[in-house]
């Protein structure tokens, strides 16, 4: 019998490894999973790589994962915002790398990775600071930059739904990254704020299927 529900955070975090590249859903505040982030930071792995769109907000979240100096790298599309200090800091004083990435081209290379592509060329970036190192081509009359996926060991994703299965639905714009990450990681964990039967998700509802989540585990929705 299929059942991929973790009795606990913990328990679904056990195997992250340091030196790890994480994909954490989120579009600023929306669709973070704070839950797991909070699990990973007292998993206690280090060296991380962690690909977001954002570089953290406030003090919790991936923030706090920052702040716990837990990561070597991050690769994002937007790093600087009017709270995003404690990014800043780690930046300013050379302990943390970052890799600017396009939103657009943030994801493309994480679904390129999930559907098996080797590279893509996009006009995106062509002719700036972005480009420079990269593969260019002018292909049909226009400009393009050779762009690499974004494989990820380890994926962790907020959900609304979802079955032992680990068949997923989100809720409105906290489905972002989500199910892209879901698609480009070795290992996916996914938390959700309720587990239904099966047969309970209409199929033409379902965003990320289950044959690409290997663990679910059901968390409280965070009051704010």
């Amino acid at each position: 019998m299929i059942d991929k529900q973790a009795a606990s955070v913990a328990e679904a975090l056990a195997g992250v490894q340091d030196g790890a590249t994480v994909l954490i859903g989120g579009f600023g505040t929306a669709g973070i999973p704070e839950a797991l982030i909070d699990g990973l930071i007292a998993q206690g792995a280090r060296e991380l790589t962690v690909v977001n769109n954002n570089a953290g907000n406030g003090d919790t979240g991936l923030a706090a994962l920052l702040r716990a100096g837990r990561v070597r790298k991050i690769i994002c599309s937007f790093p600087r915002q009017a709270d995003s200090y404690v990014f800043d800091a780690l930046y300013r004083s050379g302990k943390i790398e970052l890799e600017l990435v396009p939103q657009g081209n943030l994801a493309e290379r994480m679904r390129a990775a999930g559907a098996g592509i080797g590279a893509f060329f996009c006009p995106t970036a062509y002719g700036t600071q972005l480009a420079e190192g990269k593969e260019t081509r002018e292909i049909g009359g226009r400009h393009y930059v050779l762009e690499y996926p974004i494989h990820g060991d380890v994926a962790l994703i907020q959900a609304e739904r979802g079955d032992r299965w680990g068949n997923l639905t989100y809720r409105k714009a906290a489905r972002n990254f989500g199910p892209v990450m879901a698609m480009a990681a070795r290992y996916t964990v996914a938390a959700v704020h309720e587990v239904v039967p099966l047969g309970a998700l209409d199929p033409e509802c379902i965003v990320t299927p289950g044959i690409f989540v290997d663990r679910i585990v059901q968390v409280e929705r965070a009051l704010r």
